[in-house]
This record gives C-alpha cells, sequence and structure tokens, in this order.
C-alpha cells in the first residue's frame, strides 16, 4: 500500500478566484532552467499573483521551479528526455510540480550530510525548507509510467483588508 498522500493546505475563501491547471513540456537540457522559470513567472503574474502581497510567495516559487527543473535535467535526462512542468491553482493555494520518466526517487539531504562538505544535493532540501517556511507541502509520487512528480503546493497569502476611510 503506497504511503499516504499529503493534501494540499485547506482553500482559504474569497482568495483569488481564478482556478486552472496549466501543463508544458519541456527538453530535459539546461537551457529548459530558465525558460521554465520565466513560463512560471509569466503565468503566475498573468493570474494576478503580482504586486506587494505576492512577491514572497512568487519568488519561493519560481526558486522550487529552477531547483525541480534543475533537478530533472541533471538527473532524469538519460532515461527522460523530456520534463512536464505543472501549476495548478486552487482556492488559497497553488501547486507547481514537475514530471520526468525516471523511475529514481530524489531525497533531501540532512543537514550534517550538507555541511560535511558534500557538494550538490541541496536543492530538494530547499525546496523543502521554502515550503514549510511558507505552510505548504511537499512530496514525490509515482506516475503510473514508472516516472516520477515531484510537487510543492504553498497557500496563497491572505488578502489586505481594505483601509477605511
Amino acid at each position: 500500500m503506497p504511503p499516504a498522500r499529503p493534501t494540499p493546505p485547506p482553500p482559504l475563501p474569497g482568495i483569488l478566484g481564478v482556478e486552472g491547471v496549466w501543463r508544458f513540456a519541456a527538453p530535459a537540457v539546461d537551457v529548459s532552467v530558465p525558460q521554465a522559470r520565466h513560463a512560471v513567472r509569466d503565468l503566475l503574474r498573468a493570474q494576478g499573483m503580482n504586486g506587494e502581497g505576492y512577491d514572497e510567495l512568487l519568488q519561493g516559487l519560481l526558486l522550487i521551479a529552477s531547483e525541480l527543473v534543475t533537478n530533472a535535467v541533471r538527473h532524469a535526462a538519460l532515461l527522460s528526455p523530456q520534463l512536464v512542468v505543472e501549476v495548478v491553482i486552487g482556492s488559497g493555494w497553488v501547486r507547481l510540480s514537475v514530471e520526468d520518466s525516471h523511475p529514481y526517487r530524489p531525497r533531501a539531504l540532512h543537514n550534517d550530510e550538507v555541511e560535511s562538505g558534500r557538494t550538490g544535493g541541496r536543492g530538494l532540501l530547499l525546496v523543502k525548507t521554502i515550503t514549510a517556511e511558507a505552510g505548504g507541502v511537499c512530496d514525490v509520487e509515482r506516475t503510473a509510467t514508472g516516472g516520477k512528480v515531484v510537487w510543492a503546493s504553498l497557500p496563497l497569502p491572505r488578502p489586505r483588508p481594505e483601509p477605511q476611510p
């Protein structure tokens, strides 16, 4: 029996009424990292996630996108020449995922491994840290075809009350 699947944070009512799913494929090559990051940035801004209230969320999601696409390019390209980036916006949360066809399940290093002078391998730890600090969840899931999807779901910021005259 597979482990219990974490669920996105509960929806927060009245936040960003846009809901949708966007997917795009990219080759598993270095140039796809900045291209994917820019595509995610442009998509989120087009969906209303711009301005002062969304700065921290946007920067976190862009860093997550960069790390997850970089991991797919560096570690999965041999068996997965293409990766898929998906952005899902729900009522109160946004989920970003990267799917590849490689069966290897990545794991985040622990702090003692990072401090031991090991180079590389900090990307998933960074994703987990950003996600946790934002109050979100992240995980790795197997696909039906034997690959994997690495995802992070972050809550959207609560709207600030309008100042009363």
